[in-house]
This record gives structure tokens, C-alpha cells and sequence, in this order.
């Protein structure tokens, strides 16, 4: 998926991706240090030892970088597709915790989601990382038979960032399990509804 604020570099050149991937790693260490505000391009550039131009080139404004520092964070396990609507569920909740316990995307989320309604760039990011997260996972689901509306995706993940960023507490196994029981018994009462 690409927007008009997001660029892909050249897939075909290594030395562009690498160039890529360590200015993104630099920033991953800086945004806990410095916070979205002290991100700056100037900054970023000196520590990664690597123009301002490049880095534009490869991200026109700050709300494309953190989309990027978002859905490019670290491996931290990712979930395999499956019949289990259930499993597949929780498999990706937790993998949706773990990544946004990553400090550079654990202040990345708050920081666009806070500038998206002046700029136009971080609200279209938020919806792309969105569209982005809600395809994954139906893409997970494919196996199950199952595809899951944005109002039912809402509905499962909504609980994790609230208990992140609003209850500043940890999302557990437990807290996950009783997140999925009763986002099924949603699933189930919504199908109940429509056969009716």
C-alpha cells in the first residue's frame, strides 16, 4: 500500500535499502530518547550520518517516517493464518502487544494519532496502518473461512491500546483471552442477527 506522503525506495537496489533500514534503526533508538518533537530531520541526519535530502527522499514528511517506524518495527513474532478464529485471534493480539511495547512504536502510535487532526499526512497515516493491520489479519483469517469488517477489528483491538495507553498497564495472556471470549460472543450474537 502505498499513499502520496509514503515512498518505497528502489527494491532492486541494496544499497538504497540499507541506507533505508539504518536510518529507520537509528530513529527507532532516538524517538525513545528524544521524544516525536526533538525527531527532527536535522537530527536524524547527523546520527545516521546521512543527508536531509535522503532522508526526505525516502520520507516527504515526519507523519510518513513514524507510519514507517510503526509497521516496520523489530520482528517480535508474527502469527501464522489458521482455521481457529480463536488462535489466529490471539496469536495476533499478542503480536499487536508486543509491538507496540517497542518504545519508538509505543510513542510513535500517540504522536500521529495526536497531530492527525491538523495534518492531513498523519490522519491518512493512521488510516493506512489501519487498512494495513485489518488486511494482515483477515489474511491470517483467510484459512477460518472468516473476514472480519473494520467495525469488527475495531472491537478486538480497541481494548489493547486502551489498556497501553490509557489504563498504562501491561496486556497480559489473560487480559488477551478474555478479550477474545467476548469479541467471539460479539461475532456470534452479529451472525445470530443477520441469520434472524
Amino acid at each position: 500500500m502505498t499513499s502520496v506522503h509514503r515512498r518505497r525506495p528502489e527494491a532492486g537496489n541494496p544499497r538504497v535499502q540499507r541506507t533505508r533500514a539504518h536510518a529507520l534503526a537509528v530513529a527507532r533508538s532516538l524517538l525513545p530518547e528524544v521524544g516525536p518533537t526533538g525527531l527532527t530531520y536535522t537530527l536524524l541526519a547527523e546520527r545516521a550520518d546521512i543527508t536531509r535530502q535522503t532522508l526526505y527522499r525516502h520520507w516527504p514528511t515526519r507523519a510518513a517516517l513514524l507510519f514507517d517506524l510503526i509497521l516496520e518495527g523489530p520482528d517480535v513474532g508474527y502469527p501464522q493464518p489458521g482455521t481457529d478464529l480463536r488462535t489466529v485471534a490471539i496469536a495476533w493480539l499478542t503480536s499487536l502487544a508486543a509491538g507496540l511495547n517497542v518504545p519508538a512504536a509505543r510513542i510513535a502510535v500517540p504522536a500521529v494519532a495526536a497531530e492527525a487532526d491538523r495534518d492531513p499526512d498523519s490522519a491518512q497515516a493512521l488510516v493506512e496502518i489501519g487498512t494495513d493491520r485489518r488486511a494482515a489479519l483477515n489474511k491470517l483469517l483467510e484459512p477460518s473461512g472468516r473476514q472480519i469488517t473494520e467495525d469488527e477489528y475495531t472491537l478486538l483491538y480497541a481494548p489493547v491500546l486502551a489498556r497501553l495507553y490509557f489504563d498504562r498497564r501491561e496486556v497480559t495472556e489473560e487480559f488477551i483471552e478474555a478479550v477474545v471470549t467476548r469479541w467471539l460472543a460479539g461475532l456470534e450474537q452479529a451472525d445470530l442477527r443477520q441469520e434472524a
